[in-house]
């Protein structure tokens, strides 16, 4: 499945973003991705789905956070 695949590969990816704006591209490109994986989740209730878009969440928290700032 690609989409697993293209999931695998950013959560794999080296979050070193050095601007502002790839922190946003970032931020878009794995809500977009947990958004796919959840319409393919909600047809074939796979466990392992759940578990990338769980460990794909934490990653939009993280890079989120950044982009907000650190009080």
């Amino acid at each position: 499945m690609e989409l697993l695949e293209r999931a695998t590969e950013f959560e794999n990816r080296k979050f070193s973003f050095k601007t502002t704006s790839d922190r946003i591209l970032a931020s878009r490109e794995v809500k977009a991705l947990i958004l796919e994986l959840n319409e393919v989740y909600k047809l074939e209730k796979d466990p392992q789905i759940m578990d990338h878009m769980k460990r794909l969440t934490v990653v939009k928290q993280k890079i989120e956070k950044r982009l907000k700032g650190r009080p």
